[in-house]
């Protein structure tokens, strides 16, 4: 019986990561971690998996996989812009379902690739992504993680660094724990769109509050853009963005394996 969910998967792949130069093409259990992250798109029922590079090199490293590779301009400011101008190569149509899997995510689970898809196709937002609990203070309190603020319907309210929502007489007392009667997302930056709304969205000016946090996400919110929701079915493992993350994330295949 065929998937009743069609979806494409895009991957931006710019070559010249600032923190990690030529991450595409580093090693991971001997193979450049584009591809690792390729076999999960694949594996989560994809009807296209498109990887959107600036590099030849990367072109060259997917050869031999069963995807696409749209070579895109070296100056695009973000990832959402790169899969724009792949949007157009491919020529997708504007309600065909596209799923932002960043191109360093090595461990994303397959469930979790169709729930943002799952989600755009049933929700009637244009954009969907994903959350998970957060149980820790320190994680809450991190700037690194960002939070998101839900809608009792499920869409976002709001992104920040900061820990959102406040509980004021709670932190006025300890901020060291989390008060029991609370609940705290943080956000897996994971996206489903349908291919119009990716064109437009990236055609937006950025936002006030996106440059105030730097988090692109606000600037569909702050344009009245709806944002759906949801938990993630399955744990995000740490993508990797630096030479620390490649090494922990080789030794996370070693155990898997072992």
């Amino acid at each position: 019986m065929p998937d009743p969910l069609d979806f494409v998967v895009a991957i931006p792949a710019r070559h010249d990561a600032t923190r990690l130069p030529g991450k595409p093409l580093r090693l991971l259990a001997g193979e450049p971690l584009v591809l690792h992250v390729a076999r999960r798109a694949l594996a989560a029922g994809a009807r296209e998996v498109w990887v959107a590079t600036d590099d030849a090199r990367v072109a060259a490293a997917l050869e031999a996989a069963p995807v696409r590779v749209a070579m895109t301009a070296a100056d695009h400011c973000s990832g959402t812009d790169r899969l724009a101008e792949c949007a157009d190569i491919a020529g997708w149509a504007d309600d065909a379902i596209v799923v932002n899997l960043q191109g360093d995510e090595p461990f994303a689970p397959a469930a979790g690739i169709r729930a943002v898809a799952e989600l755009v196709a049933g929700s009637g937002a244009p954009m969907s992504t994903l959350a998970a609990a957060i149980d820790d203070a320190g994680e809450l309190f991190d700037p690194n993680t960002v939070k998101l603020v839900r809608a009792a319907s499920g869409d976002a309210l709001y992104f920040s660094r900061a820990p959102v929502p406040w509980p004021r007489a709670a932190f006025a007392a300890d901020r060291t724990r989390l008060p029991a009667d609370g609940q705290w997302w943080r956000h897996i930056g994971i996206y489903g769109y349908r291919a119009g709304f990716l064109r437009r969205f990236a055609a937006l000016p950025p936002g006030r509050l996106e440059q105030l946090e730097a988090l692109e996400q606000l600037r569909a919110l702050e344009a009245g853009h709806r944002i759906a929701v949801a938990p993630t079915p399955e744990p995000f493992p740490p993508g990797v963005d630096t030479p620390e993350d490649l090494a922990r994330a080789t030794a996370y295949l070693a155990q898997a394996d072992g």
